[in-house]
Order: structure tokens, then sequence, then C-alpha cells
């Protein structure tokens, strides 16, 4: 597999060797030692979620608290789906921008989050299907949204209605998040997660 690292520190994209002959196809779709040794530590596996969604729907921002935070390895088992990560991390040298990848069922790329960032996407297909790792398992009281049409930033969603949850549409801005405490501080997200080689 080849794993690139993105714009925003702490994120990578990842992109399986595919196999396939008449019969179908076979892929490692993830690789604890692969990923560790690019991130620099192991990404403990302590949950693993599946969201299903219709064409124009738009999840996100969602970010947890840090610590503990929870990094999520993101891939697309059926259909499409536009994939953001958002740097809400204040003091980042890239608070505030995004970048996007396309997940789907044809190169069947991942993407992998590191502790504190924010996290989103947009459904391309009806049924699109995520499939997460996660670092840790959810907990409602330490879970966060921010407003994924948020001008501030001009997230170019490529739906032209998006389709929101009651909570991500009544979510803060970046702003408001920020002067409410809300956000993650980016020296606190480097240091949250165990070395490589450390407890698990």
């Amino acid at each position: 597999m080849k794993i690139r690292p993105l714009s925003i520190e702490g994120a990578w994209e990842i992109t399986p060797r595919q196999h396939g002959d008449s019969r179908g196809l076979f892929m490692e779709w993830y690789r604890f030692d692969r990923l560790a040794e690019v991130v620099g530590r192991p990404l403990r596996l302590a949950q693993g979620n599946l969201s299903v969604s219709a064409r124009g729907v738009v999840r996100g921002i969602h970010f947890a608290d840090v610590p503990p935070g929870q990094a999520k390895y993101v891939t697309c088992v059926r259909g499409a789906v536009v994939d953001l990560v958002v740097d809400i991390r204040v003091g980042s040298p890239t608070f505030g921008r995004w970048e996007a990848v396309r997940l789907d069922d044809v190169d069947r790329r991942a993407v992998y989050l590191s502790e504190g960032l924010g996290h989103g996407f947009c459904a391309l297909t009806d049924d699109a299907t995520l499939s997460y790792l996660c670092s840790t398992t959810y907990n409602p009281d330490a879970e966060h949204t921010v407003h994924p049409l948020d001008p501030d930033l001009a997230i170019d969603w490529p739906a032209e209605a998006p389709v929101l949850s009651a909570r991500d549409a009544a979510a803060p801005s970046l702003a408001h998040a920020r002067t409410a405490g809300l956000l993650p501080d980016y020296r606190r997200t480097r240091t949250c997660a165990a070395p490589f080689g450390g407890d698990e």
C-alpha cells in the first residue's frame, strides 16, 4: 500500500494495492505495522463503525475532546464520498484549512486522521457506506461538531442542497467553537497518543 501525507499535519491518504482476476479481488486495506511506521505510533483499535448515507448527505464536522481524542481510519466500502479533514486545532499552522479526498469502491483509498482533527464527508451516491476504525469508544459527552457550511471554512461540498442532521445544522461556527473553548489545542494533540512501541 502507498501512504501519502496530506497537507494537514496528522492526516494521511492510504491507497491499497488491489490484486484482481476473473474471480474478484483481494487487498490489504489496513496494515497495523505500515501505518505505525509512517505515523510514528500504533493505531489503538477500540471501536469499529459503519455509516450509510444517501446522495447529498453531509456529515460533520465532528471531533472529540483531547485528551484522549479519537484517531480514525476511514474507507468507503460501497459507493463514493468526498471525505474531509479539517484542521480545528488552535495554534496549528494550518488552523481552519481543509483537504478533500475522494473515497470510493473503485480505488478503495482510506484516510487516517490523528486525534484532534475534524472529520466530515459528503455522499456522492446513494447508500454510500463508510467503515471507520477508531482509537477510542464513543463518548457523547466528549463529542462536538462544527457547522459544515460555515462560510469561514468555505468548504466546497459537492452537493447542491446538502442534507444535514439536526445536530450538525445547529452546530456552532469554527469561530464560536473557538470562543467557547471547545476546540482542541494543537500542542496537546501532539502529545496525547502513546509513542510507537509504548503502551496501547
